[in-house]
């Protein structure tokens, strides 16, 4: 079996540390160790960080999808040279013939030889609910189950060829969950890391010229902190900690999600809840819960008596199959009467009927359970349609009659007697799952579309579509009738939601087909069936209960199968994601702030007013520590494309306003007698900070009781950074005389209403702010 689930661990390894936003911080995270600086080299833990939690989700994936097989049995049994004998699976070879029994998994594509009442299920592969009962000659693939009879198979395809290694090959190829925000982000990164070449070129001259020019910092020494203040202005460039405060804020999300029993792979995947605009579905384990219940009987006119008994014993029959054993939930053991039937016909797919023959007693005759088409097939035709109609049954019920004859019934080979009268119409419904219709109106009022892509009859789906509130016209459309040409399928599905008998290659085409459409796809499913098109997806959602391989390239499992689950699980995504772009927001204005700061001060030869710890104290009040709040607030709106623009608009003239505003205040600082470094760079830490606050107050509203006290914590922040001396020593800062303390905070008051301004102007206000 083909043996590939994508990247070794040190292409994993790799991939993750030699990232050109790990070239950048890295490479002046060491610069800054070599020089001896290290209190100064504090954001080198984001490197680390950032590392750490790639390697970790993309090995974890690996790991998972390594373990993913189709196929679950370990042995075999084959028949050679006339002897059954018991073959490790891996030793199954073209040709051989496999003894197939009950309850074993078919191990190998093969043809039917010859069957003895064989039934076969393979709703795992292809979604059909009912077994089948194939003739010699007709083709078995593997992964089936063999739920009744016996028979031989010879087998054709093993390997890479059969249809479970081809569905577990494609299934077990590693992708990442597509992400708008991570793209985005990476996209901001390659971009900085191009433009920080001109820009490092720019800004390190500038500071070796401010030290008294290139010849005169190398022999004094100058150099050193010509340095230092060069890094620090190249790395405030980066938003180092937006990436790391991304992985937290999914992180968060899926911790809480785990508290809700929902299990989530990858954390990029919380993004894609927040996106979906179109889920597509499974009806059977998803709509309904795969089981069939007696929703009620109607005797027909001058019924038989003992009928109740006899029923009961055709329901408790060991070999009764599933429907058999719903209506022995009403008919139990307790209501048979009398001693044991003396014939017993078990079910058969072969001939679809199930019968008793009493010789005496209150249940004498013989007694007939199965469809009215076959139970009065040598009656008129009409006849078995005025039985079914008496019972008025929906196209998603399942009707059985029961009939009785006074002639026996023959054992040996089944055929039905004589004279058979129908006594009773017995209407099963497949139980729908409790929570279905609250959910499915969740999702209605929250603009996400529903696509139910089912292998069951096209009618019994669109009943129980239209059931739970999904949309249906007329009828759901059969599968076997759908365009091979993509472009064709897309046009059809831009109006049909509803469709029976879909095979998994057909899921797969269907659900890449509505992403042709710009829609944003999650997929929940629980078969092997669904595997495909869970793996294709933008998001795949797995039931706990379901197949091994569902789950396994699921990105989300509702470990409960609860379908309930889901609307916690999107408002969740919905929350986390809107936060993100808040962080994104705040975590871009400062690029945008310090890469005009660094490239002024560099053109203009100016000493730069900051020490990189220094810059670590103000990202700290005004992004980090706010960050972990900010992460948290509740938002229930669904997220829309153009993160990248909205950024931009936002981020652009708030950046502008900051950078403006502390240039502004050392220049004012540097007209006539010019204060020591120290207190320039005590004033500029103030302005700096309070405007940058600013930013940080119009993201956060509208304002909670924790976001106002994590505003008002970073304004006292930054009156203890100030006034405590170990403080003001380890930042090397110094106290400036009151009078420009004063114009740096009047400078930081007018760049707080400019910034309020242009945030009105732009129409960008925190209740729009989220998409």
């Amino acid at each position: 079996m083909p043996d590939d689930s994508g990247r070794s661990f040190a292409r994993i390894l790799a991939a993750n540390v030699f990232t050109v936003f790990n070239g950048v911080v890295g490479g002046c995270f060491v610069f800054l160790l070599v020089l001896g600086a290290w209190q100064d080299a504090l954001f080198g833990f984001f490197v680390i960080a950032n590392t750490a939690i790639g390697v970790e989700q993309e090995f974890r994936a690996k790991r998972t999808l390594a373990r993913l097989a189709v196929l679950n049995a370990p042995w075999a049994l084959v028949r050679r040279d006339g002897i059954d004998l018991p073959c490790p699976v891996e030793d199954v070879v073209l040709g051989d013939t496999l003894v197939l029994r009950p309850g074993e998994q078919l191990t190998a594509d093969s043809v039917l030889v010859e069957g003895h009442g064989l039934e076969v299920d393979e709703s795992l592969l292809t979604g059909e609910a009912d077994p089948l009962s194939p003739q010699p000659g007709g083709e078995l693939l593997s992964g089936s189950i063999i739920v009744a009879g016996a028979g031989l198979a010879t087998v054709i395809r093993v390997g890479a060829d059969s249809y479970a290694a081809r569905i577990t090959s494609e299934a077990r190829q590693y992708s990442l969950v597509n992400s708008e925000l991570r793209t985005a982000i990476g996209r901001i990164i390659r971009w900085l890391s191009i433009g920080l070449l001109p820009i490092g070129f720019v800004v390190v001259n500038g500071q070796m010229q401010a030290a008294g020019g290139w010849s005169v910092a190398i022999s004094s020494g100058g150099w050193r902190g010509a340095a230092i203040t060069s890094t620090a202005s190249i790395i405030a460039t980066v938003p180092a900690g937006l990436v790391f405060m991304t992985s937290v804020a999914l992180a968060v999300g899926a911790v809480r999600l785990a508290g809700g029993r929902v299990l989530v792979r990858e954390l990029a995947a919380v993004e894609g809840l927040a996106r979906i605009d179109m889920l597509c579905i499974d009806k059977t384990g998803t709509l309904t819960e795969g089981t069939m219940t007696l929703d009620r009987v109607e005797p027909v006119a001058g019924p038989v008596g003992g009928w109740q008994s006899a029923l009961a014993w055709l329901a408790t029959d060991p070999a009764a199959n599933a429907t058999a054993r719903a209506i022995g939930a009403t008919f139990g053991p307790d209501r048979a009467e009398g001693g044991p039937p003396d014939v017993v016909v078990s079910f058969s797919s072969r001939h679809k009927w199930s019968a008793v023959h009493f010789s005496a007693g209150v249940s004498a005759g013989s007694w007939v359970l199965g469809g009215a088409d076959v139970v009065f097939a040598e009656q008129p035709a009409d006849a078995a349609h005025r039985i079914r109609a008496g019972a008025q049954a929906s196209a998603r019920d399942r009707t059985l009659v029961l009939a009785h004859s006074t002639h026996p019934i023959r054992e040996g080979t089944p055929r039905l007697p004589a004279g058979l009268q129908p006594v009773a119409v017995l209407v099963l419904r497949e139980r729908l799952r409790p929570d279905a219709t609250k959910t499915i109106e969740y999702f209605a009022r929250q603009d996400v579309e529903l696509c139910v892509l089912s292998g069951d009859d096209p009618q019994t789906v669109a009943a129980i579509a239209a059931e739970v509130g999904i949309p249906v016209t007329n009828t759901a459309v059969d599968a076997r009738e759908l365009p091979g040409d993509p472009r064709q399928l897309a046009d059809m599905l831009r109006t049909q939601r509803v469709f029976g008998r879909v095979t998994p290659e057909q899921k797969k085409a269907m659900v890449l087909a509505l992403q042709s459409l710009g829609h944003t796809v999650a997929m929940i499913g629980d078969g092997i069936n669904d595997t495909l098109a869970l793996k294709h997806a933008d998001l795949g959602i797995a039931m706990g209960s379901g197949s091994a391989a569902a789950r396994s390239v699921a990105q989300i499992v509702l470990l409960e199968s609860s379908f309930s689950r889901l609307p916690q699980v999107v408002a969740e995504g919905r929350q986390v994601i809107a936060n993100v772009e808040r962080l994104a927001k705040l975590f871009l204005t400062k690029t945008v702030y310090a890469i005009v700061l660094a490239v002024a001060f560099g053109l203009l030869l100016w000493p730069f007013p900051f020490l990189p710890r220094q810059l670590s104290i103000v990202d700290g009040l005004t992004i980090g520590l706010p960050a972990l709040v900010l992460a948290l607030l509740p938002n229930t709106r669904r997220s829309r494309p153009g993160f990248l623009r909205r950024a931009a608009l936002f981020c652009v003239p708030s950046g502008l306003v900051v950078a403006g505003s502390v240039f502004a205040v050392v220049a004012s600082a540097s007209v006539g007698v010019q204060p020591p470094i120290g207190q320039v760079r005590t004033l500029a830490v103030i302005t700096l900070t309070l405007s940058a606050l600013w930013v940080l107050v119009l993201l956060a509203r509208p304002f909670t009781r924790a976001t106002a006290a994590v505003v008002a914590g970073a304004y006292a922040g930054l009156v203890a950074v100030i006034a405590i001396p170990w403080s003001r020593d380890f930042l090397q800062l110094e106290l400036p005389p009151l009078g420009l303390v004063a114009c740096a905070v009047a400078v930081s008051a007018i760049a707080s209403l400019l910034l309020e301004l242009v945030h009105r102007l732009l129409g960008r206000g925190v209740s729009r702010a989220d998409g």
